[in-house]
């Protein structure tokens, strides 16, 4: 039986966002689409993804930098500056381009079933942006690979 590929299990011509949609509109077309995730594409090229996760950021409450009160000092733990300026960044955000995780892993069209599933756990995400060389074709989620399996064993 010949390999599965991504091609035959995603969602072809997903529904995309341009970056400079504001986040209530995204949110807005998720949900009357019954999506989780739009990807981002300016100019045809895919440069964004943006999630359900990261427009609920927009109501998560803001955790200021940890500091240290050290012989009369104060000392920020490395790192908690930097944290604090993206949550600020993106709570107050007000378009995608704000809020979507750029340079999103994408997976090829042709690649097999397996190495989407793989990439997925590993990288510990829901869904991928689907290529065929660079232009977007689709998008490929666990549900839709967890479907296949069910498919094949039938």
């Amino acid at each position: 039986m010949a390999e599965q590929t991504v091609r035959k299990i995603m969602t072809a011509d997903p529904v995309t966002v341009d970056p400079d949609m504001t986040v209530t509109e995204a949110a807005r077309l998720m949900v009357d689409r019954s999506i989780g995730a739009l990807p981002v594409v300016e100019d045809e090229a895919l440069i964004g993804i943006v999630t359900e996760g990261d427009l609920i950021m927009q109501d998560v409450k803001l955790e200021f930098p940890t500091y240290l009160h050290l012989l009369d000092g104060y000392v920020l733990y490395p790192g908690a500056t930097a944290r604090f300026e993206n949550e600020l960044k993106k709570a107050v955000a007000a378009s995608v381009r704000d809020v979507m995780t750029p340079e999103p892993l994408a997976i090829q069209a042709d690649a097999s079933v397996e190495d989407a599933a793989t990439l997925l756990v590993d990288r510990d995400v829901s869904r991928l942006p689907v290529l065929d060389g660079e232009r977007l074709v689709g998008i490929v989620s666990k549900s839709d690979v967890v479907r296949s399996l069910i498919n094949q064993a039938e």
